[in-house]
């Protein structure tokens, strides 16, 4: 069977398996679990994987929602990663619902590409992209290493071949002061909050003087109790981001100053913490290319580039060891807000549903491509090194 049989053999296989795929992904959405509590998901998904011919190994790298679906032998191995953790009080309003079911759809449509051709199809289940970044322990625990490829489909307002996502580091603060009566006593007393206000207006000052695409942003976690007492702690957690890794570092110490400071003005102690290292997206345009052609064949208006870095993501700590792509699928009109009500909605619409089982088809395709194409692998492997 050639290239073209294999292509059509896939589109063929997931509209068959339409019904059954969109009943899937909108389970996941009616059902949304934050990170690393993604029982459910991670249940149906794995099920639905071994009933269709993968050998399933479940909580890889320590934790118990994260899987690897294996169909076939040698190399190439080619992915499609999954991520299916939802939002805190909006859901799926990220549509990872989405991203998960195109995975095992086009991992199950890839089987015959395995069967024609030496290599191997895999599904790894990723737990927690929201806030935690549970690809960053797996990149570290060498989750990625033997891959040749991998790729994940975002549900967007466009189409795209590549995405941007800035480096991001999480840095949790906390200042410790004194307690006192603040009407009877003040003088006795060391803010704590007065420290977190201090520092917060310090980073506003920063933000004048970054590169224009960097962000620092950040909440109160604890502020105090009352009213009429001096707080004696507070706490926040912050996020630093920045175009690559080498800013990053520079702009971390320029933010960890601004709580140093604010510390020795109240005279309160600062104990900080920086976890969570997003790396920034390194696409690898020779896979993108092959996307882009598989996805404007199902009638697409597909760009080559994605929008301006603004967020951040755990794929990027993947593209550093893996060719990898992070492409996006149109589900939303272009103003909508991602994390919000209105795409948490788009996620579960008729037009969300047909994003996801193209995304499947394009990555399932991209498979074909790679597998039976020795030459294209190379390109994928010079570009990468």
């Amino acid at each position: 069977m050639d290239t073209n049989e294999l292509k059509q053999t896939i589109i063929s296989d997931i509209e068959a398996r339409s019904k059954e795929l969109s009943e899937l992904c909108l389970k996941i959405h009616a059902n949304p679990e934050l990170g690393m509590h993604e029982e459910k998901a991670a249940a149906w998904l794995t099920k639905y994987l071994e009933t269709n011919g993968f050998k399933v190994e479940r909580g890889i790298c320590d934790m118990p929602t994260a899987f690897r679906a294996v169909y076939g032998k040698d190399r190439p191995a080619v992915a499609f990663l999954a991520e299916y953790d939802a939002l805190p009080e909006v859901g799926h309003a990220c549509g990872h619902n989405i991203i998960a079911t195109s995975a095992v759809g086009a991992g199950v449509a890839a089987k015959i590409v395995a069967d024609n051709f030496p290599g191997t199809i895999q599904v790894i289940g990723t737990p927690a992209e929201e806030l935690i970044g549970g690809k960053i322990e797996m990149a570290n625990k060498a989750a990625f290493n033997d891959l040749d490829a991998a790729m994940l489909v975002h549900p967007g307002m466009r189409d795209t071949a590549t995405s941007n996502a800035l480096a991001c580091i999480t840095l949790d603060v906390e200042f410790f002061g004194k307690s006192a009566h603040a009407a009877a006593e003040p003088e006795l007393g060391r803010n704590a909050l007065e420290a977190m206000i201090l520092a917060f207006n310090a980073i506003d000052a920063l933000r004048q003087h970054i590169k224009p695409v960097s962000r620092i942003h950040g909440i109160i976690t604890n502020g105090g109790s009352a009213a009429n007492v001096v707080p004696e702690h507070s706490a926040g957690s912050f996020l630093v981001r920045a175009e690559e890794d080498t800013y990053l570092d520079e702009l971390k110490q320029r933010v960890l100053d601004c709580f140093i400071g604010a510390a020795m003005a109240t005279g309160t102690r600062l104990e900080h913490r920086w976890s969570h290292h997003y790396a920034p997206m390194r696409n690898n345009n020779a896979l993108a290319n092959i996307f882009l052609e598989n996805m404007t064949a199902l009638g697409r208006n597909v760009r080559p580039e994605g929008d301006k870095a603004i967020g951040s993501t755990d794929m990027g700590n993947v593209s550093q060891v893996v060719p990898a792509i992070h492409p996006f699928v149109a589900i939303a009109p272009l103003n909508t807000a991602s994390h919000s009500p209105e795409f948490a909605a788009a996620a579960a619409s008729e037009i969300g549903i047909k994003g996801m089982l193209d995304a499947a088809k394009t990555m399932a395709m991209t498979a074909a491509d790679l597998l039976s194409n020795p030459k294209l692998m190379d390109q994928i492997k010079v570009e990468f090194k």
